[in-house]
């Protein structure tokens, strides 16, 4: 079948529909109808979410749960998190809870730096770049004072600009490396328009200076673009608490408990294999908070795992140790987020969490984010090392075992009551059912 379509852009978002329909469904009019079955019944709302992006045709669905008695620096907090998998709410209320009773949290903003690169290509002699740089460098913040002057005036701007001599790497490449600080916005927008406008002054100065030869003056500037690596926006979350203090229901010998959740976060620490799903369980916390404010989470995401690899092999984002009978549990980790602008301003959900959060700073969303990914790698942790994380987590997936079978109520009731003391798996409670609807 020939799928391909021709101005599919320019045709109306039922066209748009219609077409899928006829073109991929069996049933176009079920199709049709489940498409628009998730239409906002508000069409204003609707018209909204239309257009955040281009060819929508409906909304896709993600819970929104809140995980409450989050004590962070002294301040309880209740945090959003959109999320769809299932144990992980349940899992973060359940390390926000213990934690609470043994200090809570703490959690520090280390740096909120941020980084843009011009990349561009110079054919000749670098001394000669490197002092038409110096002699230049004043001109890219002057030619940019109408960009920047709105973000001076909230205590923000460009930090520095420097010269980047990247042509062991590659020939005849250089970068203006560039640093900024956003305050509350995330800042792409603002970076990335300083950044066009610093090569246009590249190209321009270049072509004036008088000791560049006519080659050197023609400079290829190939993108401006700002980078999702930040490893010099740094926050800190840590929790600690004397070994003895760690006892409860399911941790009977605190001492061992200790030890062996130490050794786990130690075998992260030197096992890429490992690092990796350690660090996915600390994503699971942290992208469900930005997807609920409406922060960048697949930029987060890219930044965060580039910082597990800074030292040349992937490595766990979290640490413990036991000194002096006292536990801590601690990551630190890149977190380049905003509370003003974007979806920040327009999706109403987020609004509605960022004002559950008592519409926090960046840097104190920060400290909420790295906070929720470090409660969630302690529960995760916890699980791993006493009872097994299957128990938990395929008990929180029963209930999607059972819609996808289509359980009636007194079916549950029967699942439930037998799942209680056998161990849960999907072809058990397959089975199970099965055996329910046959007698």
């Amino acid at each position: 079948m020939n799928t391909a379509v021709a101005g599919f852009s320019k045709l109306s978002k039922e066209e748009k529909i219609n077409w899928i329909a006829t073109t991929y469904f069996s049933s176009p009019t079920k199709a049709i109808e489940l498409i628009k079955k998730y239409w906002n019944s508000d069409e204003k709302l609707q018209k909204l979410h239309d257009e955040f992006i281009e060819n929508t045709i409906s909304n896709f669905y993600i819970p929104l749960g809140v995980a409450p008695n989050f004590l962070i620096n002294g301040k309880n907090y209740t945090i959003p998190m959109a999320i769809e998998e299932s144990s992980v709410v349940a899992a973060a209320s359940k390390a926000a809870k213990y934690w609470s009773t043994r200090g809570g949290f703490k959690a520090t903003v280390i740096k909120t730096e941020k980084i843009g690169q011009v990349h561009f290509m110079y054919k000749g002699d670098s001394s000669k770049l490197e002092l038409f740089f110096a002699e230049t460098k004043a001109k890219f913040f002057s030619e940019t004072h109408d960009l920047t002057k709105n973000m001076q005036q909230r205590g923000g701007g460009i930090l520095d600009i420097t010269l980047e001599d990247k042509t062991n790497l590659l020939p005849n490449y250089f970068q203006l490396h560039a640093t900024f600080e956003t305050k509350d916005s995330m800042g792409a927008n603002f970076i990335n328009s300083c950044l066009e406008q610093f090569a246009n002054i590249l190209k321009k100065e270049a072509q004036a200076y008088k000791l560049f030869t006519e080659e050197e003056k023609d400079i290829e500037v190939v993108m401006s673009i700002l980078s999702n690596y930040v490893p010099n926006c740094i926050v800190r979350a840590e929790v600690s608490c004397p070994v003895a203090d760690l006892s409860e229901k399911h941790i009977p010998n605190p001492e061992a408990f200790a030890e062996r959740f130490v050794r786990a976060v130690q075998i992260a620490e030197v096992e890429p294999y490992r690092a990796v799903t350690h660090n996915k369980g600390i994503m699971n916390g942290v992208d469900a908070v930005i997807l609920a404010t409406g922060n960048d989470f697949r930029a987060v995401e890219a930044g965060v795992h580039a910082y597990a690899s800074k030292e040349g092999q992937y490595s766990s984002l979290s640490h413990a140790k036991i000194e002096n009978e006292i536990f801590s549990f601690w990551l630190e980790i890149p977190l380049a987020l905003g509370t003003v602008g974007g979806l920040t301003s327009l999706h109403p959900l987020v609004k509605l969490s960022l004002e559950m959060l008592e519409n926090p700073s960046a840097a104190e969303l920060m400290k909420i984010v790295a906070v929720a990914g470090l409660a969630q790698n302690f529960a995760a942790l916890r699980s791993l090392t006493t009872t097994g994380i299957q128990d938990g987590h395929m008990k929180m997936h029963l209930n999607n075992i059972l819609n996808q079978l289509e359980a009636t109520e007194e079916e549950r009731h029967l699942v439930q009551k037998h799942f209680k003391n056998h161990v849960v798996s999907h072809s058990g409670v397959v089975s199970f059912v099965e055996s329910i609807r046959n007698t």
